[in-house]
């Protein structure tokens, strides 16, 4: 049973740094564009920060996905979890692809309110199945909330 959830561990990883590399593909380069530097809004944390906050916040969404799996009782409640966090991890990379591949701030922003959407939903899931998966994902409810004022400030 323990090499099981090793091996939940090691997907939920995977997946989770995997998506977060699509997204960042389309991100390291675009920051420093002279296209970002005129849009972007003076609240703008520094651009050493990003990295950081993401990796901590990927971890934690890698945590909250392994957890839940590994606490749920049904298939039910695992294809709940695949699906909220699917949802979300694509939803993710996409934000990248629309706003800095495709420099569309206003699309990205509407995509990032979907987001929003889909972390209170993963939240709502894992609470279900186990409450600290879903405080995990707290701060990236947050940090995306700050996000998506910065979004809406550069359109």
């Amino acid at each position: 049973m323990k090499s099981k959830k090793w091996l939940v561990f090691v997907v939920s990883f995977i997946v989770v740094f995997g998506i977060a590399y699509i997204g960042s593909m389309f991100t390291s380069s675009a920051v420093q564009s002279s296209w970002y530097q005129e849009i972007k809004p003076s609240l703008t944390p520094p651009n050493y920060v990003f990295p950081i906050v993401w990796n901590v916040l990927f971890l934690l969404i890698a945590l909250s996905l392994a957890f839940s799996w590994i606490h749920s009782k049904s298939k039910k409640e695992k294809r709940s979890i695949m699906i909220a966090f699917g949802i979300n991890l694509i939803l993710n990379a996409l934000w990248s692809v629309l706003y800095f591949g495709l420099r569309q701030p206003l699309w990205a922003f509407f995509e990032i309110i979907l987001i929003l959407i889909s972390i209170i939903y993963m939240i709502i899931i894992t609470r279900k199945i186990y409450m600290k998966s879903a405080w995990m994902l707290v701060p990236y409810l947050i940090w995306v909330s700050f996000a998506a004022v910065l979004n809406f400030l550069s359109i």
